[in-house]
């Protein structure tokens, strides 16, 4: 059983703050950070980490920061020699704000993520005929993800899509292709495009053809929408977080981990809610996802 995971790839610059600064607002921070970041890689480490069978398509820049990110995730077990290099683009970077409660703003300028394209996802058609699972967040372009999707349709396998950051400009005829779709609740909002109840919005996206709507709720667990009378809730795991950077990236790793594994949507739910509680006790994005010795002995329920 194997995972092709499709994403961006970004040196992590984390400033911490006691607030965020509002507009017009300036504010001391208490120290800055160099991390691996990217919600593609840090979705594909998650999956390495914790032992999976994971390759993974991404554009970074043919320079120091490029290089160190690719050398850590194979380091961790992930695949990446299918990783494009550029010469005309940096290595993407994340910007990211950390308050007391450890809660963050991000800005992400794209830089290598844009050359992770049609063509470069075509030129490794192979790589999705020969998985089980397709993951894929929104942090490369959009036709290159819609590709992505189609390819993935082509050669029936399971898509399961982490709208983030959300973009409702996804072409809906390709919601149909979608087994799980798995927003936060804000997300959830832009992709289904109403602003009504969570169960009603998640119910709009199934109505468009998305099989499964997988809604993670932050402390309130996630919560799993199947056909219009079926829906299951998994509470989360009790921890103090220090850095929630990478959990929604961390939980959607470990989710497919797991149903690759031949876990139970609930089973896989419940291994992704402590993978990813455990992730938010420690600081950084892919530093902070567990390996499952890790995981396996922390004290986590």
């Amino acid at each position: 059983m194997s995972i092709l995971v499709v994403g961006s790839t970004n040196m992590d610059i984390s400033v911490s703050v006691p607030c965020f600064p509002v507009k017009g607002e300036t504010r001391i921070g208490s120290g800055i950070s160099y991390r691996y970041g990217g919600k593609g890689a840090n979705q594909a480490c998650a999956v390495g980490k914790l032992g999976g069978d994971v390759t993974f398509l991404t554009c970074v820049g043919d320079d120091r920061h490029g290089h160190e990110i690719i050398e850590y995730l194979t380091r961790t077990g992930v695949r990446t020699d299918k990783v494009k290099y550029s010469r005309e683009h940096s290595t993407g970077t994340a910007v990211i704000n950390v308050d007391a409660n450890g809660d963050n703003t991000i800005v992400v300028i794209q830089g290598a993520n844009e050359a992770c394209d049609v063509e470069y996802i075509r030129a490794n058609e192979t790589c999705f005929a020969a998985c089980d699972y397709v993951l894929l967040q929104m942090e490369i372009p959009l036709d290159a993800i819609e590709e992505a999707i189609r390819l993935a349709a082509k050669y029936g396998k399971k898509i399961i899509l982490n709208p983030a950051p959300a973009d409702d400009r996804l072409d809906r005829s390709l919601y149909r292709l979608i087994t799980y779709m798995t927003p936060n609740e804000g997300e959830l909002r832009i992709m289904s495009g109403a602003d009504k109840s969570l169960e009603e919005n998640a119910r709009m996206l199934m109505q468009m053809g998305v099989e499964k709507v997988l809604v993670t709720l932050g402390e309130n667990g996630a919560r799993l929408y199947a056909n219009p009378f079926e829906s299951m809730s998994v509470p989360a795991c009790k921890v103090d977080a220090v850095d929630t950077v990478a959990a929604g990236d961390c939980f959607n790793g470990a989710f497919v981990l797991a149903l690759d594994s031949g876990e139970s949507e609930e089973e896989a739910m419940r291994f992704a809610n402590r993978a990813s509680a455990l992730a938010v006790t420690r600081r950084g994005a892919q530093e902070s996802i567990p390996t499952r010795k890790e995981l396996e002995e922390a004290k986590i329920f």
